[in-house]
């Protein structure tokens, strides 16, 4: 579905996707943030098991992101300041909020400015800081397509998986990849992978959110994640006494481990 949201930049239409139900505001919510050059698309099977067991589905593409309308926002600030406004334009006033990476961030920020609207956090594949590599940012500046090749190769623990998402045969890396392309060159006012990167990179104030954070927390790490490697959470886990759960997969745990995760969705949505 499309709603129109207030931006820093004015209002703007967000798509959403609700898991193959209409949404229903009645219902307990959970919303789900993607990461850095992807879309409401990585969360296809965590998003229908949710919408096919009672729970209104929010699966936004970010400002700039997929089919939702720009400009990209360039701070976790700001994106948290626009999740709590996609939830007063869906009529939410309490939800669930999961995050994959750069998303587990906005997550982070948002559950830290309104506690009282999150009933819980799951945080997937996160550190704190979310530092990108001089020579990454370099190469997404320069050659975003080879940044895209390294980040996917870093993104997998493996060159396959059985089961795959969404399915048995699926090659994960060639997904991801299309994906993040797709997301690229979907974005015409700019370098939207450099713009991501960044929000990850100058964010500097997740501890001093997770000390106004009031729900339960669960971190999903992967124990052979290249990107946000597990002792990269340690002082964020502490900080929001969180509990953790360490998978054997690397960042790309939705598509790596996808019934693990749903284990542990469905434990944090009850």
């Amino acid at each position: 579905m499309d709603l129109d949201v207030a931006t820093p930049h004015g209002r703007a239409r967000v798509y959403v996707y609700t898991g193959g139900k209409p949404f229903d505001a009645t219902r307990p919510a959970i919303v789900f943030l993607h990461g850095a050059l992807h879309d409401h698309g990585v969360w296809t099977l965590l998003a229908r098991w949710a919408a096919h067991h009672g729970l209104a589905v929010l699966a936004p593409d970010l400002p700039g992101h997929g089919r939702s309308q720009g400009p990209a926002l360039d701070t976790i600030e700001a994106l948290a300041g626009w999740v709590l406004a996609l939830l007063d334009a869906a009529g939410v006033e309490k939800t669930v909020l999961v995050g994959h990476s750069m998303g587990s961030l906005i997550a982070l920020e948002t559950a830290a400015r309104a506690p009282a609207r999150v009933r819980a956090l799951l945080m997937l594949a996160t550190a704190y800081p979310m530092a990108v590599s001089p020579a990454l940012l370099d190469t997404a500046r320069d050659d975003p397509y080879r940044a895209i090749d390294m980040v996917n190769a870093y993104s997998h623990a493996s060159i396959g998986a059985k089961p795959s998402f969404p399915g048995p045969g699926m090659w994960l890396h060639g997904s991801n990849r299309t994906l993040m392309r797709r997301v690229q060159d979907g974005y015409a006012a700019g370098n939207l992978f450099t713009i991501d990167f960044e929000v990850c990179n100058r964010y500097v104030g997740g501890l001093e959110a997770a000390s106004r954070v009031t729900c339960p927390v669960q971190l999903v790490l992967g124990a052979r994640d290249q990107m946000t490697a597990p002792r990269q959470a340690a002082a964020l886990a502490d900080a929001l006494h969180a509990k953790i759960t360490t998978l054997p997969a690397g960042h790309s745990l939705m598509t790596e481990a996808p019934d693990a995760v749903l284990d542990v969705l469905r434990a944090v949505a009850a």
